[in-house]
């Protein structure tokens, strides 16, 4: 493996568990009371639409990180809906 793909896997693992804070937060409080909808709404968009472009280009570094970072931010979405007061 190149190093210039493991830095692309390394920057995306930073970038995909930078939510993990905030889904434990949510998941032990069972509150989304100061989480913004439209912040994940946004960043869903933006990794679907990075995860389609590491498709076309074959870039293993952008696909897992940006599945990775749709799942993680999907189970957020998942939470806003499921404890939203």
């Amino acid at each position: 493996m190149e190093w210039i793909t493991v830095l692309g896997l390394f920057a995306g693992a930073c970038t995909s568990v930078a939510v993990f804070p905030q889904l434990i937060k949510a998941f032990k409080s069972k509150s989304v009371e100061d989480v913004s909808p439209g912040m994940f709404t946004v960043m869903i968009i933006g990794f679907s639409m990075w995860l389609i472009y590491g498709i076309i280009q074959e870039d293993v570094a952008i696909i897992a990180t940006n599945g990775l970072s749709l799942i993680l931010n999907g189970i957020m979405a998942y939470f806003l809906i499921k404890y939203k007061r």
